[in-house]
Parts: structure tokens; sequence; C-alpha cells
């Protein structure tokens, strides 16, 4: 059987308008306004999907991990209702504006104490923060190979076949299990959960742990502290440019974007 491990964070709803955000200056966080919905992160969801239609080609086993300070756990709960075997949550204050190498070895350590596995699979980057660092920095933790924004996975006897996304297209990669790989957006978006998937997965229980669980050196936490937070300001300016005519009028353009040695 194929042991899948998929690493999920509960981020705050990207599609908030950024008008409902509010940044604390000290803390170096962001507040978040009244009625904003905690959701799983997007890019984790497609690596859910993933790893779900990888369960489907072949017989395996999906062990969902979510780590912060403190989950909401109707959100992670949604990996049970699609289809997801066990969940693993790891809640600890020192995970409070935890940096991605934070993040990284908590998870790394809580894999290491799972035990076995042939395939972690994470999104390609957080929606909040968008570092895109994780899932390597667990990869790098373990000693394993990864490969990032994957758009197909195939597994095949002990090797995991990657089409990486590229700007220009894509390219193939194969590696040896145990891998990790991060997925893009380009995968499927995940399943909606039916009612009968949805009332299991309220009864099912789950796997809590703290970080004194995990066997960590609190050595190695928050080497890394933001330096400035803040949501970028926007001066747009406009200028009109007309003329008699069409042609007039794009000649005046054409000067006015030479004088301005925009050409």
């Amino acid at each position: 059987m194929l042991n899948i491990i998929v690493c999920v964070k509960v981020v705050i709803d990207p599609e908030a308008p950024a008008s409902t955000f509010k940044i604390d200056p000290v803390g170096l966080r962001v507040i978040p306004g009244q009625g904003i919905p905690p959701v799983l992160n997007p890019y984790d969801e497609n690596s859910l999907e993933a790893a779900l239609r990888i369960k489907e080609r072949q017989p395996g086993k999906i062990t969902v991990i979510s780590a912060g300070k403190s989950i909401p756990k109707a959100v992670v709960k949604k990996c049970l209702a699609v289809g997801a075997d066990d969940l693993v949550v790891i809640e600890d204050d020192i995970f409070e504006d935890a940096d991605s190498y934070t993040t990284a070895y908590l998870l790394a350590a809580a894999i290491k104490k799972l035990g076995e596995y042939d395939l972690i699979l994470a999104g390609r980057m957080a929606a909040d923060t968008n570092a895109g660092q994780v899932g390597s920095g667990v990869a790098e933790l373990l000693d394993i190979p990864s490969v990032t924004v994957a758009r197909k996975i195939e597994v095949n006897d002990g090797t995991v076949r990657v089409e990486r996304s590229l700007a220009d297209g894509y390219e193939v990669v194969e590696v040896p299990s145990p891998c990790l790989v991060t997925v893009s957006h380009e995968q499927s978006e995940l399943r909606a959960a039916n009612v009968k998937g949805l009332m299991a997965a309220q009864k099912q229980p789950f796997t809590t742990w703290h970080a004194q669980d995990l066997a960590i050196d609190m050595n190695r936490i928050k080497q890394n502290k933001p330096l400035k937070l803040f949501i970028p300001e926007r001066d747009v300016q406009c200028d009109r440019v007309e003329g008699e005519t069409p042609e007039e009028a794009g000649a005046n353009l054409a000067l006015k974007l030479r004088q301005s040695n925009q050409i």
C-alpha cells in the first residue's frame, strides 16, 4: 500500500478584499476583519486532490498533517470528508508568527514520528505568505529528493514521475520514492465533499500533537524575523491623450511615450 502524506495549512480566505485586512506594525501580523472565514490553502487543496487521484489508481493511504497555533477543526476535517484516511493536527503557541524554517522543521519532525511514507505532497506555496519555502525545506530536513510546481504526478514501482510547470510549457522529472512534491494550481481543484463524507468526517477521530511530542531542538526554532509587514500602496496617474482624429491621437500618444522614455 502506498503511504501518502499531505501537508495542509489553514489561511485567511485569499479571496477576501484587501480593505478587510489590517496590519499590526508592532507584532508584524495580519489582522483579518470580522466575517473573513479561515479556509484550506488553495494550493494545498490541489495537492490533496493529487493524492486522491493517485489513490484512485492504486491502493493507498492518505494522512493529512496540519500545523498551527489554533487550528479550526471544521476546516481541516474537510480533508477527511473528501477521502483522506487520517488527520494529524499539530497545535502549539510556537507556531504564532513562525517562519518558513520553523514550520518546515516541525512538519519534518511530525513526519518522522509518523514513520514510513512513500510520497509527501504540499502546495507550491501558502496563499497568505507566497513564500514557497516550506515544502522544499521539509524535503531537505528529511534528506529526500523533491520536485516543485507539479501539474501532474504518477507513481509507478517506486518511481515518481512529475510534470513540472514552466513559463513556456512543462518538463518531466523522475525521482525515486520516498520523495516530496509541491503541487501547482494547474492540478485540478479539490473535489467537493458529499453529505455522507461530511457526516463521517464529523465522527472520525483525529490525532493531536504538541511541540513537546515531536522530540525537537528548541534552539532551531524561529531563526528568522520579518523586518516590516505592510499593505502596498498604489499611486496611479492617468493622462488623457486627445486628437482630432484617431490617427492624430495615436501620433500624440507615440510622441508622449517617446518623451517619457517609454519607447
